[in-house]
């Protein structure tokens, strides 16, 4: 009995230290950012619990910077490029999944190639469109680049190719088109792939720091990356500010995957490994 209950402790033992190398950054940001300015927060050894908890950090950070305007920015920019992802992956997914015609698989295996490549090759083209289209300080700027991706189209394809086509054969005999099945019968079953991909663009969107930092000069289009990178150069000496505006940028992607995580958990543990 007890050589069994060995490898079941080790097991845990390790899933506690992946939990504490995941969550333990984030509760002690949780920690800086809830200290009071008499405490050192490069104390040694460190002081893991505040001993004066208080929430004036969150009341100054929202008194120096127009974090409601940054989170506003965000929320916008976000929603945009999750629904336009959602919408025109599953859009060009669907042909690749479900309809033949010559050059498919060409076409897939470009678009499998094209994930490898990073956004840093991409990115001077691809502002020197938004500059040519006058979208520099713009919404549509920043959504540009989510609009549609490459890992959206992949998992689409493949979440399409699970369903039955007895399904689909059997709406086109009650006269719905490509269109409408694609709408009515084959987006409601892959509601688990959808909310995967909501999260993993939303996540993507929502701490993209590079991409706003190069398109915008205009502080009111600011997003939650840019507006903690302005309030890191403000206020470099105090951390607790800092940590604080960080906690902010956080707490939305952790109450999306919250929300979502059913949904997320399902579409992940697919695979997308169907041929």
């Amino acid at each position: 009995m007890k050589v069994r209950l060995l490898p079941l402790l080790l097991r845990y033992l390790g899933l506690l230290l992946v939990a504490f190398v995941t969550v333990g950054p984030f509760l002690w940001l949780l920690s800086t950012a809830l200290k009071s300015g008499a405490e050192n927060i490069f104390a040694y050894p460190p002081q893991f619990l505040p001993q004066q908890p208080t929430l004036d950090n969150f009341a100054r950070v929202l008194e120096s910077q127009p974090f409601l305007l940054y989170l506003k920015n965000s929320v916008l920019v976000a929603a945009l490029s999750v629904t336009a992802n959602l919408l025109f992956a599953s859009l060009a997914a669907y042909p690749l999944a479900r309809m033949d015609f010559h050059g498919k698989q060409l076409i897939f295996l470009v678009l499998l190639s094209s994930m490898m490549i990073p956004f840093q090759l991409l990115m001077i083209p691809v502002y020197n469109l938004a500059i040519g289209l006058g979208l520099q300080n713009s919404y549509l700027g920043l959504v540009l680049p989510h609009a549609c991706t490459a890992f959206g189209v992949f998992l689409m394809r493949q979440a399409f190719l699970g369903i039955p086509r007895a399904l689909e054969e059997n709406a086109m005999i009650e006269g719905l088109n490509r269109l409408q099945i694609w709408w009515y019968v084959l987006l409601p079953l892959v509601k688990p792939s959808l909310a995967t991909l909501a999260v993993f663009s939303f996540i993507a969107v929502w701490g993209d720091f590079l991409w706003p930092l190069i398109i915008l000069d205009d502080p009111a289009f600011y997003t939650l990356p840019l507006g903690v990178n302005r309030l890191a150069n403000t206020f470099s000496m105090d951390w607790r500010l800092v940590a604080a505006g960080a906690i902010f940028s956080i707490l939305p992607i952790l109450a999306v995957f919250l929300f979502s995580q059913k949904y997320f958990i399902e579409g992940a543990m697919r695979g997308a490994v169907k041929g």
